[in-house]
């Protein structure tokens, strides 16, 4: 199931500059902006510059930027979970997967991720999902943030509590490996009964496996 995929942007003034966030972008315009070199959090930034695109592509793929003039500086992505991981199974239709959100250094502590957010959830085409994300301690930046992976946890959180993603249990090996990984979860309101039912036996499969 996809949506049109309407366009919303929003200005943020930070106290390091002006920012516009924006999308769902389109591929063309996401290759014609400038990508900054501090996005390395999954891969180098060239390399990440061109998975984002190639996502803007899917059918599905949603792509919300932060930029700073033609520079992108902050992103967040939204997908169809991968097809080997468990939230893929089940014949959810509606079920799509917060993928990746980073911001550079520079703009952190401003607003910026909780923004990229706001727009994600501005279209009303996103009650008809359910959005989940899939957090791990270990894609966080530990080191150069110096917090620990408790105080981390805790502003992701709060973050992502802003457009309604709530916490979720599951026994989800991965997510279970440290207890500060964690499955957040956004029912939206149009979301069918079934579906619903559907996505909570995938959260728990292995309750009768003992």
């Amino acid at each position: 199931m996809e949506h049109k995929k309407t366009y919303y942007q929003k200005e943020l003034t930070t106290p390091v500059g002006h920012l516009l966030i924006e999308g769902p972008v389109h591929a063309e315009q996401l290759a014609q902006y400038e990508f900054h070199n501090d996005l390395v959090a999954f891969r180098p930034a060239s390399t990440q510059h061109q998975a984002l695109i190639e996502i803007a592509l899917l059918p599905e793929g949603r792509i919300i930027i932060a930029r700073s003039g033609q520079t992108i500086i902050g992103y967040v992505t939204f997908l169809y979970p991968d097809p080997l991981e468990r939230w893929s199974e089940g014949n959810i239709d509606h079920l799509i997967e917060l993928g990746a959100i980073e911001i550079i250094p520079l703009f952190r502590g401003a607003g910026v991720g909780k923004n990229l957010l706001i727009v994600s959830m501005m279209d009303d085409a996103m009650e008809d999902y359910i959005i989940i994300t899939t957090e791990y301690y270990w894609h966080w930046d530990l080191k150069r943030t110096g917090l620990n992976v408790w105080e981390y946890r805790k502003i992701m959180e709060k973050m992502m509590n802003t457009v309604g993603l709530e916490w979720y249990a599951t026994d989800d090996p991965e997510i279970c490996s440290h207890p500060a990984n964690c499955l957040m979860v956004r029912i939206g309101n149009r979301i069918p009964p079934e579906s619903v039912q559907k996505f909570d036996q995938i959260r728990f499969m292995n309750r009768f496996m003992y």
